[in-house]
């Protein structure tokens, strides 16, 4: 769950301030501005003021960058214990306006709602606690500042709302459809997380993201493996990867748990080798497609085993251990399986070698950076071969399977003709003149069929075999 932090700063006298400017449209008459925010389901109308926009504090807990905050851990950590200081204000108002996959560029969405809003003004208020905070509209907020406005219109949440309550409004608006932004990948995955721990339902959790439960689990599951490979990239006691290395790669983690599930059942390690490969092909930046060529057959025929150079290939062999010692009861089993081992090993030096790269902000000598990218190329122009042979292969594979599922298909084609035939004679509705022009197209394809199958076969199967004797014997009529 996310953290606890304390009040703000001036939080009484702000609390002061919005009493009094709500007094004051109360007692000014007429039809007041309301924004409706939605509680577990029940509608709350709340009234709308002015406040000062230089007053209003960023969110620190606001869900939109939860992943992009781990880009920089040394500013990350900072926000956690000062999250109102100024270091940390301004570290979130660099986030609002960054790119979600990568925070070091400005976001070409955040400069179309800035333009937005210096063309039209701001149309829906945004939302605040009765201390200061704001709930939604942090990044119009950061817009507004940029253009120099002095204030902001916002809702005022009832001073009763706990911070679950809070929560739960800002995760039902950003979860609106017609949001200007919507939450990045990760931050949903974070988000589903999140009302979990406070013990709300897959099915409800499911429900409120306008999701089946089904794609719940996948992206419960998705995120747990993040974490996991996160973990694992820092296990060498180096620099990790963060969540916001993971954004763009969410059609291919989709896939990979979908394939995943189906073998998991059926063959364990080959499940856990091929989701190794695939991870490190998703780290390596591959695209979908070739993604996609990691398969079963990818790893029987071992496309990839060919390919490895033999710094990592003889790192694989080493990684592999015999077997694994039981704490305590000096005892050595098997282990799990060799394959799996040289699998995960392979991919742990990927994976820390990926984050010493990508994490720019980390202070590392330029050798140890070097080096890492060097393996990270070693790595990348293996994978490129191996899927360029898997894929090369797999394309003569359909070829050779075309013309026998071509002929399946007009079996059953047939089968149904037959059926249809029955009935139409049963109705005495058959056109038979449209019928035997049908059939004499027939018999011309199959001396087609004919004349190709007979050509460089020695020794045809019992099935050529009949047609080309059936074709022999209609020709001497």
């Amino acid at each position: 769950m996310l953290r606890e932090y304390p009040l703000p700063p001036r939080a009484e006298q702000f609390s002061e301030l919005i009493k009094k400017r709500l007094e004051e449209v109360r007692a000014a008459g007429g039809t007041r501005e309301t924004v409706t925010v939605d509680l577990n389901g029940q509608q709350i109308h709340v009234d709308v003021i002015d406040l000062p926009l230089n007053d209003l504090y960023l969110n620190p807990r606001t869900h939109r960058i939860r992943a992009q905050r781990t880009h920089k851990p040394d500013q990350d950590r900072n926000l956690d214990e000062e999250p109102y200081g100024e270091a940390g204000q301004e570290y979130l108002r660099s986030l609002l306006q960054a790119k979600p996959s990568d925070p070091e560029l400005r976001d070409p969405d955040f400069d179309k709602l800035k333009e937005d809003l210096d063309k039209f003004g701001q149309n829906e208020p945004g939302l605040v606690t009765y201390h200061g905070v704001l709930v939604n509209g942090n990044t119009r907020a950061v817009a507004l500042r940029e253009l120099g406005k002095q204030s902001m219109r916002v809702g005022v949440l009832p001073s009763s709302f706990t911070q679950a309550d809070i929560d739960a409004v800002e995760l039902a608006l950003q979860l609106r459809q017609d949001q200007r932004r919507d939450y990045s990948y990760i931050n949903r995955l974070i988000a589903m997380e999140e009302q979990a721990a406070m013990g709300r339902t897959p099915e409800q959790i499911a429900k409120e993201f306008r999701i089946r439960t089904a794609t719940y689990h996948q992206e419960r599951w998705i995120l747990s493996t993040i974490k996991e490979l996160n973990d694992r990239s820092a296990s060498g006691g180096g620099v990790g990867l963060r969540l916001v290395d993971w954004e763009g790669a969410q059609e291919r983690l989709k896939e990979l748990q979908r394939l995943y599930t189906k073998l998991e059942s059926l063959d364990k390690d080959q499940a856990e080798i091929l989701k190794e490969r695939r991870l490190a092909a998703i780290l390596l930046n591959f695209s979908k497609t070739d993604v996609r060529l990691i398969d079963e057959t990818f790893l029987t025929e071992g496309y990839l085993e060919k390919e490895l150079p033999t710094e990592l290939a003889d790192f694989q062999t080493a990684a592999q251990p015999a077997s694994v010692s039981i704490p305590g009861l000096g005892l050595e089993v098997p282990a799990a399986s060799s394959a799996v081992s040289a699998a995960r090993a392979l991919n742990d030096r990927i994976l820390r070698a990926a984050a010493t790269v990508r994490n720019t902000t980390a202070d590392l000598p330029d050798s140890e950076r070097a080096s890492a990218q060097a393996l990270l190329d070693q790595a990348k122009d293996a994978f490129d071969r191996a899927i360029e042979s898997s894929g090369r292969d797999a394309r003569l594979r359909k070829r050779k399977q075309l013309a026998p599922a071509r002929l399946a298909d007009a079996c059953a084609n047939i089968d149904q003709c037959v059926i249809e035939l029955v009935q139409a004679r049963t109705s005495n509705s058959l056109d038979e003149e449209a019928f035997d022009e049908a059939v004499l197209r027939l018999r011309g394809s199959l001396r087609k069929l004919a004349q190709q199958a007979g050509r460089g076969i020695p020794n045809p199967g019992d099935g050529v075999s009949w047609l080309l004797a059936a074709v022999t014997a209609e020709g001497t009529r």
